[in-house]
């Protein structure tokens, strides 16, 4: 059973480019998974519900209740998120991101979207 943690990035993706990403999981990832989030992730989202405006409050604003609604599992820590991300990734959890300076530190394989619409496996 792989881990698969997703960067706050894509939380936002999904209402910025109207994608379903538990159909897109399910349609790239061929092995069993779980999802997971963390606790820095969630706490950077309600900042963007507290600080920002329009379409970007509503964009955190529906993460927070996608993760809440499907129950997806916390990971607690402290520390900055990516450096938290790429701590998981070295450990042989999938990183789910857009973030192309994260990218450049993960280990592969990762996740990430294509064409505003795809999920895909990067090896």
């Amino acid at each position: 059973m792989k881990k698969i943690i997703i960067d706050t990035n894509i939380w936002m993706a999904i209402s910025e480019f109207k994608l379903d990403l538990f159909r897109e999981l399910d349609s790239c990832c061929d092995f069993q998974y779980k999802l997971f989030v963390l606790e820095r992730t969630i706490a950077e989202l309600e900042k963007i519900q507290q600080e920002q405006r329009g379409k970007f409050k509503r964009a955190a604003a529906l993460a927070v209740s996608l993760i809440k609604a499907k129950k997806i599992n916390v990971i607690p820590g402290e520390g900055n998120v990516d450096d938290l991300l790429t701590a998981f990734s070295k450990q042989g959890c999938l990183v789910l991101t857009q973030d192309i300076g994260l990218k450049n530190r993960l280990t592969k394989p990762y996740l990430t979207i294509r064409q505003k619409k795809r999920v895909v496996v990067i090896s």
